[in-house]
């Protein structure tokens, strides 16, 4: 049998010399020494290998770097796209109310409707007592408005999906989007016991940058109150995630660094508080036109320069990064068939921004469990990918985006969405095998302290 690289392959080098191989089909990532360097460019060289293979070329075939020559990887990545129609999962974006205390000068809703009706919680739950039978897996993302104002919401939905999800045998996992102003620890140890064990909390920079960009509704400052909560969360033994989502544009730009310091001497070392870094766009909010977002340059380059100087100061990357390199990873929410978005009058989405927008209203849930989809509508957003790209269908990334990285860019501007990580995918391979070096490193350290 004749073996030929993958058309998944990706390589990337260390600053130690190693190399770093990846491939999008198969998600592997896979570090290569400085003595096995020779031996596997040669292997990956375009005219293949007709001859039995060596341990280490072995292990490229078993990780998916080599493919034997007959293998057809367009019709894989055909069936893998095909994946995304089983009707056995669905996620949710559950939005329990629409009212938020912060007025975030970037923001993009309008906060004109309040908290999650009777009728649509009602609804709501008759849908997935109907729904969660018939699954093997349900993801539920509570998102707002500030869904810790629904609290009471929250607490009553998980309560029927976990007694549904444990009678029916469904494996089930939560997550949430807040700022993080009511995020206690008490709060966070109830929100644990209903699965909800991620989080993304933004924040800015420090005190009086964060202040000025993320204030209260009355103005009154919130840094203090976010940062007090986090450390407090911090003394806790349990196992959670939280994404301290950094937002920059030409404003906080200079300020990140310092920032990204300050954050190193509260969190380095704890790897369950993980920084991501992302600019400021223009996601359909009154004060788009005046917000100044950086150029598409920048904006990429210093993604990466944050998160480089944060974990060389002892911060953890998001593992949002390394779970997007995975197949199927970097397809949007939006774009996959049994993902949505339910406003807190009931209105069904597929996008959390845009909200307005009549291409974005695929449906409605009504008050008996009912949801009336516009399968039109939802056509526009799950099938504007792959299949109608030849860019996309070439790409070696395509495993992992099929062209539907953001169906939101694509249906607004009728351009190709490609994530920030498969555009620098290189540096964000350097990353990963520059936090998987320093992990190791503190194990090392800690092994021979104990040791002593």
């Amino acid at each position: 049998m004749k073996w030929i690289p993958s058309r998944f392959n990706a390589i990337s080098q260390a600053e130690n010399g190693e190399l770093i191989l990846y491939n999008s089909y198969t998600g592997a990532i896979c570090t290569v020494t400085e003595e096995e360097k020779e031996v596997v460019l040669q292997a990956l060289k375009r005219n293949g290998i007709d001859r039995e293979l060596l341990p280490i070329e072995k292990m490229l075939a078993e990780c998916g770097f080599l493919v034997p020559e007959h293998v057809n990887e367009e019709k894989r990545a055909q069936f893998l796209h095909q994946t995304l129609h089983r009707t056995d999962a669905m996620h949710l974006i559950i939005l329990p109310t629409e009212a938020c205390n912060f007025r975030c000068t970037y923001c993009y809703q309008d906060f004109s409707r309040g908290n999650m009706s009777r009728d649509v919680i009602d609804g709501l739950k008759r849908f997935l007592t109907n729904k969660i039978p018939k699954l093997e897996h349900l993801t539920i993302s509570w998102f707002g408005g500030e869904p810790l104002l629904a609290y009471d919401i929250i607490e009553e939905l998980s309560e029927t999906v976990l007694e549904l999800t444990s009678r029916h045998g469904v494996t089930y996992q939560a997550e949430m989007s807040t700022n993080g102003y009511f995020l206690s620890k008490e709060t966070l140890q109830k929100l644990l016991k209903y699965k909800v064990n991620r989080f993304m909390i933004t924040l800015d920079g420090s005190k009086d940058v964060h202040d000025s960009r993320r204030a209260l509704t009355n103005g009154g400052p919130t840094y203090e109150t976010i940062l007090n909560h986090l450390l407090e969360i911090q003394k806790l033994d349990d196992s959670f995630e939280i994404y301290i989502r950094i937002n920059f544009d030409e404003d906080n730009l200079s300020h990140v660094p310092s920032f990204l310091e300050e954050l190193a001497g509260y969190f380095a070392g704890d790897s369950r508080f993980q920084i991501f870094c992302r600019p400021v766009g223009r996601w359909g909010g009154a004060n788009d036109e005046g917000l100044p977002i950086c150029d598409h340059r920048t904006a990429e380059t210093k993604i990466w320069e944050f998160t480089e100087f944060g974990i060389n100061k002892g911060l953890s990357m998001s593992s949002i990064i390394e779970s997007i390199l995975m197949p199927t990873g970097a397809i949007c929410y939006a774009a996959k068939p049994h993902s949505f978005v339910i406003g807190s009058n009931g209105q069904v989405y597929k996008c959390t921004c845009f909200l307005h927008e009549e291409y974005n209203h695929v449906g409605w849930l009504d008050a008996d469990g009912t949801m009336d989809i516009d399968f039109d509508k939802l056509a526009l957003w799950v099938t504007s990918g792959e299949e109608q790209d030849e860019t996309c269908q070439a790409c070696f990334f395509r495993p992992a985006c099929q062209g539907n990285h953001c169906p939101l860019y694509r249906i607004r501007k009728g351009k190709r969405p490609c994530s920030y990580e498969k555009r620098k995918i290189k540096q964000v391979l350097r990353l990963i095998h520059a936090q998987q070096s320093l992990c190791n490193s503190n194990i090392e350290n800690v092994e021979v302290g104990g040791g002593e």
